[in-house]
């Protein structure tokens, strides 16, 4: 009877260690999920950008408005007719 309660006792501590500290461990799926959580997160923000970028594509193939900003914006582009006007300020002002 005693070398059973030791082989069971030996078990249970075996058993013990392979939840602790093995290879699927509770800290091991505790890493594993917080990674899961980070990577989720990642990827959201990855979806949002590239629904962003489908927006703005759809914008540039669709219509001229978009590649009209672009061009005043990026490329210093003005209309026929508009005058560019551009206000510079002293930098004595811009301290108060």
């Amino acid at each position: 009877m005693r070398i059973i309660a030791v082989i069971l006792g030996l078990l249970f501590l075996v058993l013990q260690y392979d939840l602790w500290l093995g290879e699927g461990s509770l800290a091991t799926v505790w890493r594993l999920e917080q990674k899961i959580a980070e990577q989720k997160k990642e990827n959201e923000k990855i979806h949002q950008r590239n629904e962003s970028l489908v927006a703005e594509v759809n914008d540039l193939k669709k219509g001229n408005s978009a590649i009209e900003e672009r061009a005043r914006n990026e490329l210093g582009m003005i209309k026929k007719g508009e005058t560019y006007i551009q206000v510079v300020t002293d930098k004595k002002d811009n301290k108060k």
